[in-house]
């Protein structure tokens, strides 16, 4: 916080800063911004429960989303979306229990032309068919451990 100027409109600044740097945004954090700030805990608790981007609860290390927008559906992203949750262990919405992945699905990724497409953090998977998934896992563990 102490890199922001103590005004209200860093808010989701820091709050992004943190959950990139946390992997989530804690109570305690909320409380503490809000101090910092000088604005109501309510504030600052309803910026991060607005943006999807913010989560109240940690995390996977990566982060999976799969589109499930008109196109990706369209084009088999259900069926992708089963296919990473078998290869996981998880449901839609969970993390795996080493903390290493989170399956999301989200409206969409303004990448149609690539449906279905996946995100991974800050790498972009597309036209990714239920046979990729496997690999798709495997190719970010190994990014892991570079």
């Amino acid at each position: 916080m102490a890199s922001y100027p103590a005004q209200p409109r860093y808010l989701l600044a820091i709050l992004q800063d943190v959950q990139e740097k946390e992997h989530y945004i804690s109570v305690d954090v909320m409380r503490s911004v809000a101090a910092y700030l000088n604005v109501p805990e309510s504030r600052v608790y309803s910026v991060a429960t607005f943006y999807k981007a913010l989560s109240l609860v940690p995390l996977g290390k990566n982060v999976i989303k799969m589109c499930d927008g008109t196109a990706c559906h369209i084009r088999g992203s259900p069926e992708v979306l089963k296919a990473f949750e078998k290869e996981l262990g998880i449901k839609n919405g969970e993390t795996t229990e080493d903390g290493m992945f989170t399956l999301q699905t989200v409206n969409c990724l303004g990448a149609c032309a690539l449906a279905p497409v996946v995100t991974i953090n800050d790498r972009v998977f597309g036209k990714v068919r239920v046979k990729d998934v496997p690999g798709i896992i495997q190719e970010v563990l190994e990014d892991e451990t570079e």
